[in-house]
Order: C-alpha cells, then sequence, then structure tokens
C-alpha cells in the first residue's frame, strides 16, 4: 500500500469500531480492521476520516479585494458597483495570484473539490478565465476546480457579454451560471441560460432571488425551464434569500416544487447574513434559508462559502466547517441528525450537487480524504473542529498537528 489511515472512524459508520484504509495508486484499496498489509503508516488514533470538503459556490476572481473596494453602506448594490470598478483594472495574473490565495486557504481546511463562479463581461472581458484556468491543472494534486461563467451585471443588457458567455463556454467552462435580478429581463436571462446549458451540455448554476422581500421571486420559471428542458438534477439555485421570508405554507409549496423539478439549494450563510436586512433599523432579518427543512421534501441543499474577503463578504477563512456551524446557529438547528446534516451539506450532498460519481471512503473509490480533529460528524460541527490532514488521490496535501495542552514541569 501506499498509505495506511490506521484506526479511522469513517464519516456515517460512527457508532462502529474504528478501521483502518489502505489506499494505493490513488485509490482506495481496502476498509478493514487490522489491515495486514506493509506501506507508509498514519495513525488517527480514532479521529473522524471524511471525504474531502466540496466547495461548490466561490468566487476565487473577487477574492481578496478589500486592499481596493470600500464596503460603507454594507448593500449589495454597493458590493456590485465596488467590484465593477475594481473589475476594470483586473489583470490576468493578479487575478490569478488572489485566486491561489484563497485556493490554497481552501485546500489547509481540508477541500478538494471546488466550483468557481466567474464573471464575463465588455469591462473585464475574460482575463479572468485567463488568470484561473490554467490552476485546474496546476493544483490538481490538491483540488479538482471547475469554473462556472457569469454575467454578474447582467447579460440581456449588458451587449457584449453574451458572447463573452459563449466564448467561455467554448474554452471549456462545465457550468453556466447566471444573476437574473441584475438584469433589464429577469425570465429572459433565465431562458438564455438554458439555451446554453443545452448547446453545450453543461450544468446551469445560478444566483436566484436574492432580496429582502417575495416581489419579483424566478423560481418558478426557474423550475418550469428545468422540467422543459429535462434537466432534472442539473440545475442549482444560490442564494434563494426570498424564500426566507415566505409564509410557512407557500414556502413549503416553492420546496416541493423545487423537489419535483430537481433543483437544488445553495445557501450562503455568511454572505446572505451580511447583506440582508440593511433596509432595517430593528429586527433586521437574517436572510438565510432554513435549508435542513427542505431536505425533508426532497430537495437537495448544501452550504459553501460564496465570497471571501470582498464588499459582498469581508470575512473569510474559507473553513466549510465554520459555514457548517454558522448555518446552524442562525437557523437554530439544534436536533442532532439535523447537525450531521449540516456536515453531510458541505461534503456528500455537495457532492450529489456537483454529480460527482468517483467520492465517498469506498473501496475503489479515489481517494480524496480529510481527516478531522473529532470523532463524529455532529461533534465536528458543533466544536468547530479543525482538519488535521488532506489526501488528494491518496497524497498527502497538508498536515496539521492537534492542539496540545503543556502542563507545567512537562
Amino acid at each position: 500500500m501506499d498509505l495506511i489511515l490506521r484506526n479511522a472512524q469513517i464519516a456515517g459508520r460512527e457508532g462502529t469500531p474504528p478501521v483502518d484504509i489502505g489506499i494505493e495508486d490513488g485509490r482506495i484499496a481496502a476498509i478493514e480492521t487490522g489491515l495486514a498489509a506493509q506501506g507508509e503508516e498514519v495513525d488517527v488514533a480514532g479521529r473522524l476520516v471524511s471525504p474531502g470538503f466540496i466547495e461548490t459556490h466561490i468566487h476565487l476572481d473577487k477574492s481578496c479585494l478589500l486592499d481596493r473596494c470600500k464596503s460603507v453602506e454594507g448593500t449589495l448594490d454597493e458590493a456590485i458597483s465596488e467590484v465593477a470598478k475594481a473589475k476594470q483594472n483586473f489583470e490576468a495574473d493578479e487575478v490569478r495570484e488572489r485566486a491561489v490565495r484563497t485556493m490554497e486557504k481552501s485546500i489547509l481546511q481540508g477541500t478538494t473539490h471546488m466550483r468557481t463562479h466567474l464573471e464575463v463581461d465588455p469591462v473585464v472581458g475574460l482575463r479572468s478565465l485567463e488568470g484561473i484556468q490554467p490552476l485546474i491543472e496546476e493544483y490538481r494534486w490538491a483540488i479538482d476546480l471547475e469554473i462556472c461563467v457569469f454575467p454578474q451585471e447582467g447579460l440581456l443588457n449588458n451587449p457584449g457579454t453574451d458572447e463573452l458567455m459563449v466564448e467561455g463556454l467554448k474554452r471549456g467552462c462545465q457550468v453556466v451560471g447566471g444573476a437574473p435580478y441584475t438584469d433589464s429581463d429577469p425570465p429572459g436571462q433565465i431562458d438564455r441560460l438554458f439555451e446554453m446549458a443545452r448547446e453545450f451540455d453543461v450544468d446551469v448554476d445560478m444566483h436566484l432571488d436574492f432580496g429582502n422581500t417575495p416581489e419579483g421571486m424566478t423560481i418558478e420559471h426557474v423550475c418550469n425551464r428545468t422540467e422543459e428542458y429535462g434537466w432534472g438534477g442539473r440545475v442549482t439555485v444560490g442564494h434563494m434569500t426570498q424564500l426566507s421570508v415566505l409564509e410557512p405554507a407557500e414556502f413549503e409549496r416553492i420546496t416541493r416544487r423545487l423537489a419535483d423539478a430537481g433543483v437544488a439549494v445553495t445557501v450562503l450563510p455568511s454572505t446572505d447574513l451580511y447583506l440582508m436586512g440593511r433596509h432595517q433599523d430593528h429586527s433586521v432579518l437574517r436572510g438565510v434559508v432554513p435549508i435542513h427543512k427542505m431536505l425533508r421534501h426532497g430537495v437537495n441543499c448544501n452550504l459553501s462559502s460564496n465570497n471571501v474577503l470582498n464588499p459582498f463578504t469581508p470575512f473569510g477563512d474559507c473553513s466549510l466547517i465554520r459555514m457548517a456551524n454558522l448555518y446552524a446557529n442562525v437557523c437554530q438547528v439544534g436536533q442532532i441528525d439535523d447537525t450531521i446534516e449540516c456536515f453531510d451539506m458541505v461534503t456528500r450532498r455537495s457532492a450529489e450537487l456537483l454529480n460527482l460519481d468517483d467520492y465517498g471512503i469506498e473501496v475503489g473509490k479515489t481517494a480524496d480524504l480529510v481527516v478531522i480533529d473529532n470523532t463524529d460528524r455532529q461533534s465536528a460541527v458543533a466544536e468547530l473542529s479543525p482538519p488535521l490532514m488532506g489526501i488528494k488521490r491518496g497524497h498527502v496535501t497538508f498536515r496539521r498537528e492537534p492542539a496540545e495542552l503543556r502542563w507545567p514541569g512537562h
């Protein structure tokens, strides 16, 4: 064996005795108690071993922008405006440098798969794509990166953007995205995105219904198009903060509609908390959709980071465990099973969203793993347990020593 993890508590098998995980040629070759094999050994001492974390919605191209953007009002409009000005000076090399900083933080937090949303428009052109696309191969040793190309400032109202979107897809971007609420014709943008998805046979992952009130929601239009195009299981909508202000009966109705259409939901707790409710001076709404309730109706949901250190979210350490914990606090998750779902919404459910077949801790699967300083998923979320080791295709990508108390005299 190339590597053997001894005494591992596998996520999803809590309560059973620890096992040994043997890895060979980048894949899991054996899962046994007392594995009789030779090779490099790491005793994880009963700690939790999970498939790697998955970041499904992050913006590498506009991360780490606080040195050139202001965030005074803290509104969505201000954030879009500030980044739009900053984009005028984007160059491939500096976009790459900022993206690398964020990617490497993510790797050190146990992330092994990432979907980045990347803006194209006549201002920035394809410069961000040119800076980030080479990272797919350069960082393949540690993370699988895919690019979702999207128009942050509108599509139909922004001449030249459509052509850039198409060019990005021709250059290999694997997903088409959108932000209909910034367009002069939101349903029209949605229609055009589905046309692109069908033409290039790619998934759809759009920012949707991002607001403080329920007026003007377009989720029904997305569900209709998903069914018309036969794209169920290939469509994701992110943010959806307008769902958080619906009456319970309407919330449940739309939840069932999403389940029937096969549309997944991504919630971005840090950004949604930071930007929503800015119109209120007291009893400020949270704007974070309680997606653990949607899971019960068959909607696939997940959690992700979205923005890191920019006007949309001037915080972030790229920890998905932190996102799971933040969500659990904000949405008042108290039941153990729901807390476990918070963990699964940055691992297993995210893999389903990205349609990753080769994911999980099973013999024959690729060895993309993270060792966490706890013994079960619920406790890992509740205690913000740090990742101690990452493994990508059987290769150890980082190590972190567990914290140690130093008693006097020792």
